[in-house]
């Protein structure tokens, strides 16, 4: 098992939630404040992490079966994003995706840092 932090589609509700096959859900939670937010071309967000400037970014903490990770959420990730390692508010460490550097695509990305979380940037959209 592995822990993941998600922060888009496949958070509870999302069109990509099934994607988890019942994983269960760990917590609600924030990374630490050491991170930029981004929409991808308004299709899914991104994190960031920055030296300074970082702030805290809601999701949601999954205990996900390594070969779901590695045979249904992986291969649904758009080209942008990678898989890394975030550091989350209380210190531990986990799983979650990454903006790809250098970049892959001429995606546009937009900085929804201050939102806090895609969720309440789509409400915003809507």
């Amino acid at each position: 098992m592995a822990l993941i932090f998600l922060n888009g589609g496949a958070m509870r509700g999302g069109p990509l939630h099934h994607l988890l096959d019942d994983a269960p859900l760990v917590a609600e939670t924030v990374t630490a404040p050491k991170y930029r937010f981004y929409s991808v071309a308004d299709r899914c967000p991104g994190l960031a992490p920055v030296s300074h400037g970082g702030a805290t970014i809601e999701g949601e903490l999954y205990d996900v079966p390594m070969d779901v990770l590695r045979d249904r959420l992986m291969p649904a990730e758009p080209p942008e994003l990678e898989l890394g390692v975030i550091e989350l508010a209380d210190g531990t460490s986990s799983f979650a995706m990454l903006l790809r550097r250098p970049p892959t695509s001429y995606a546009e990305l937009y900085d929804i840092t201050a939102f806090g979380s895609w969720k309440a940037c789509r409400e915003k959209k809507a």
